[in-house]
């Protein structure tokens, strides 16, 4: 069979069996906008909940790198302040040889929040996180090519984030 493969052309032998493989990708954005609407800008997105406060720093569609102080599997909040309040309640009351949090990253979709682990990540986790130098994992939309390797990866990165100013 494998020497028939070789030999053969693959599109005719991989029609035989059965097999179909697309030739190219295409991620396609859905855009249900009624005519004449413009897109919004982050300033002017609402985000559910109460306000957050100054020094929350929250950015809508960023998700921060960090270390984890309390994992967000487990640990949900109502809202992005309230999960702000949790990251600046436990950099507060951290004992003195445990990281205090200074990031904080909260999934505000219904639907959940896409990331490249295995885990499916629901609505209201809190992710508290640690890092010396914050670097941002995603920022506003996931590139092309990274939606080509991550077929499941939406075009918008869902997460709410911010860097504490504690």
């Amino acid at each position: 069979m494998l020497v028939k493969a070789l030999e053969s052309n693959w599109s005719v032998l991989s029609e035989e069996i059965g097999l179909w493989i697309p030739t190219e990708i295409n991620n396609q954005e859905h855009d249900d906008k009624p005519e004449g609407v413009e897109d919004t800008e982050d300033d002017e997105q609402i985000l559910a909940g109460r306000p957050l406060p100054r020094e929350c720093h929250a950015e809508l569609h960023t998700d921060y790198n960090g270390a984890a102080v309390r994992w967000g599997l487990t640990h949900h909040k109502e809202s992005a302040a309230d999960c702000c309040q949790a990251c600046l309640d436990q950099a507060k009351n951290a004992k003195p040889d445990e990281k205090k949090c200074n990031i904080w990253v909260y999934c505000p979709s219904e639907t959940g929040c896409y990331s490249p682990d295995k885990y499916q990540h629901k609505h209201m986790e809190c992710w508290l996180k640690f890092s010396e130098k914050p670097r941002l994992n995603f920022k506003d939309r996931y590139s092309e090519a990274y939606r080509d390797a991550h077929p499941k990866a939406p075009v918008m990165v869902p997460w709410v984030s911010g860097i504490t100013s504690s």
